[in-house]
């Protein structure tokens, strides 16, 4: 059986801790179970229920309401919320069915869902509205360290070779076309990001280099001498000391010729940076990018 902290239902719902707390003790919500040590725990029906309660309180319904229905029924609000024409309904039944299949490793349902994903939206749309938001809230995108739960390993593989396989289905750019030198730096291995800019810029018909992980700077300055790109595209995400991000962005940035350093990445990593240089741009989110097509 799944076995679930109070602190990993409020990561992937959403809701607060206590709030979860609270609720078992007045609405009689869900009943943990108990470790040897009487540390709470919750199994995967849990945290389906806690995920769809987390879907209608955002679109309105009162949590007294909610916690009277039978589990028939609330599967019935949920299939209604399905739907319906909002466009924010839909977004957070597709996450809640992503994550779900994610935890359960039912790579049959998460193909499933990508499916009527890009069905709905669109690969660029839905990255946007429905994958990025699946990779926050489960902590998959700035995750901090190399070694994933299994879980979102399953999950960010599957990601990971679609995104592969779309950008591979595109057309050649132009010779004249911008040129693009993607990488992550030293010690980064969180490519989903990088990925999905390499897939953004191929489909605008810009040139890609694509390097991938943990690429050392004198490599990208070797790189850079030869191909002579007129941008460089990287993620900060793994934590760092703010001044060791800063003197790295400034090292790249050195090692890359007349080209401009595009730098995305974590909060935490990047949200003080300031643009000195001209030739050094802080994308602040992936729509960022596009002023650079």
């Amino acid at each position: 059986m799944e076995q679930y902290r109070i602190n990993d239902l409020e990561r992937l719902t959403g809701i607060k801790a206590h709030t979860i707390r609270i609720w078992e003790k007045r609405y009689s919500l869900i009943e943990p179970s108990r470790t040897s040590t009487n540390r709470r725990f919750y199994n995967g029906g849990q945290l389906l229920k806690l995920m769809n309660i987390s879907t209608l309180l955002a679109h309105g319904h009162k949590i007294s309401n909610v916690a009277a229905l039978t589990e028939d029924e609330l599967k019935s609000s949920i299939e209604k919320l399905k739907e319906a024409p909002s466009s924010d309904a839909l977004i957070g039944n597709f996450i809640n069915d992503l994550t779900y299949a994610m935890l359960n490793f039912d790579e049959i349902q998460f193909e499933s869902v990508f499916g009527a994903i890009v069905a709905r939206f669109g690969l660029y749309e839905g990255m946007l509205q429905v994958f990025y938001p699946f990779l926050k809230n489960t902590g998959i995108l700035w995750r901090v360290n190399k070694a994933l739960p299994i879980e979102e390993h399953f999950a960010t593989s599957i990601i990971r070779r679609k995104l592969i396989v779309a950008t591979e289905g595109l057309p050649f750019p132009g010779k004249d076309s911008k040129k693009f030198l993607l990488f992550l730096p030293a010690e980064e291995w969180h490519e989903i990001g990088l990925l999905f800019s390499n897939y953004i810029l191929r489909s605008r018909g810009c040139t890609t280099i694509y390097l991938g992980q943990n690429v050392l700077t004198e490599d990208i300055e070797r790189t850079c001498n030869t191909l002579k790109p007129d941008y460089l595209l990287t993620f900060f995400i793994s934590p760092k000391p703010f001044t060791d991000v800063v003197a790295e962005i400034e090292l790249i940035s050195g090692a890359c010729g007349a080209a401009t350093l595009l730098v995305a990445g974590s909060r935490d990593n990047i949200g003080a940076v300031k643009i000195q240089p001209k030739k050094i741009g802080i994308l602040k989110d992936v729509g960022s990018l596009a002023q650079y097509f």
